[in-house]
């Protein structure tokens, strides 16, 4: 057994905790906040994502997870179905043979930290260790270092610290800055209850399933001309919905009408940063943001750092020794970065404007492969089978590896066609 410390317990790291665990691993997680909660709204659960936390147990039932019914673009001017923008036929399940979920992010990183920690269940629950800033790194230990100046040693270090993270400056051996999107740059976010949209008829046409019909998550995405793009992400910073409404003053009055029942909103910038060449050195791997931040315009940031960590914990079944950890690290490196980079880019771009990114994909993609319409766009994120290409990969490297027979509690959907 290995002990691996896992930095962040965020959606990356309790996916690669709960992997870790499944694969016969002690699993240590530092945790930043005081209370490990997951801050933000809305996130997309997509088919490449749900295969594997199905069959780890979860229940998107229990944990409140709301089924997608499909996909309509409007225009925001009429609210009339846009011609030029068409989903693509048979939605999420017809690629990835599961569904689209949405979710509360808190529900999510409960289900995930349930996962992780439950006392049942295959191999050791996994200890969080809260209120530990992290502020320095050594891949050559590895180790992590706590802002009191105490060093802790492990097998293997997962940094998914998030976008900030000290560990991708240790991996590249210089910081990443971001650079300005090709597309939108600014964004706002914010929630309204059903019960408000409900009981006005002017705004009653909006509501339909969400989580426990409560509530509703609002995006808007923008360019700004006037934005830093050198700044700081922060997510944090708080807008009075009048300013919300002065961006899109020329929306149908029902729209704007949605709008006004948000009591405030949440602006932050885009900002994007080039992918990184690896996601390891030596006995240290990144993971989620800390590897591959994404833009939100495909929706597969979470689910990104969710295969990550799916990943991570297959190829570290069975190692031992550090040479051997080291060789399985570049298996992970080999599986996921070439495919978080192409979706990093991806997100880049917004909706039907794949020609801005074409160049930069065919540094990760072989030409047939890269995405060029919706359709191919959804067959790319969601026809993905992570389970299928780490095993694969791993069993290239040792054609004896088998995974536990408990690492899933089921069978794995495949996906439609492989």
């Amino acid at each position: 057994m290995l002990n691996v410390l896992v930095v962040g317990a965020g959606i990356a790291g309790l996916s690669a905790a709960v992997s870790l665990r499944r694969a016969g691993h002690y699993v240590h997680v530092y945790e930043r906040s005081a209370l490990n909660n997951e801050i933000g709204a809305a996130i997309n659960v997509p088919p490449n994502a749900t295969r594997f936390l199905l069959a780890w147990g979860l229940d998107p039932v229990r944990w409140r997870f709301v089924t997608s019914r499909g996909i309509r673009y409007l225009d925001p001017f009429t609210l009339e179905p846009l011609r030029n923008v068409v989903p693509p036929k048979g939605g999420p399940r017809a690629f990835g043979g599961t569904d689209l979920f949405y979710a509360h992010r808190v529900d999510l990183h409960d289900a995930l930290k349930w996962l992780a920690t439950k006392e049942d269940g295959p191999g050791a629950p996994v200890t969080i260790h809260l209120s530990t800033h992290i502020v320095a790194y050594d891949s050559s230990k590895p180790s992590i270092f706590l802002q009191g100046g105490q060093e802790i040693t492990g097998d293997i270090v997962i940094a998914a610290d998030g976008v900030h993270s000290l560990a991708s400056d240790v991996i590249l051996g210089r910081k990443n800055f971001p650079v300005p999107p090709v597309h939108s740059n600014s964004c706002y976010r914010f929630l309204i209850p059903a019960a408000a949209l409900e009981e006005d008829p002017d705004t009653r046409f909006w509501v339909e399933d969400c989580n426990g019909n409560t509530i509703f998550n609002f995006v808007g995405v923008f360019y700004d001309k006037n934005m830093d793009s050198g700044g700081a992400e922060n997510w944090q910073a708080s807008v009075d919905i009048s300013q919300v409404l002065d961006r899109y003053s020329d929306f149908h009055p029902k729209l704007l009408g949605v709008i006004r029942k948000a009591k405030e909103a949440k602006r932050y910038p885009l900002l994007y940063r080039h992918p990184l060449p690896t996601m390891c050195k030596g006995r240290m791997a990144l993971a989620g943001d800390a590897a591959h931040p994404m833009l939100p315009h495909h929706g597969q940031g979470g689910a990104q750092g969710l295969e990550d960590g799916l990943a991570i914990g297959i190829v570290l079944h069975g190692a031992s020794s550090p040479s051997e950890i080291e060789k399985r690290l570049g298996i992970y490196d080999q599986v996921r970065c070439k495919r978080a980079s192409a979706i990093q880019i991806l997100s880049n771009a917004g909706l039907e404007q794949f020609d801005l990114v074409q160049h930069e994909l065919r540094q990760y993609l072989e030409p047939d492969k890269i995405p060029r319409s919706m359709q191919d766009t959804y067959k790319f994120n969601f026809g993905f089978d992570i389970v299928r290409a780490t095993l694969k990969a791993m069993q290239d490297h040792n054609p004896a590896f088998r995974l536990p027979a408990d690492f899933f509690e089921c069978e794995v959907v495949g996906v439609p066609g492989q």
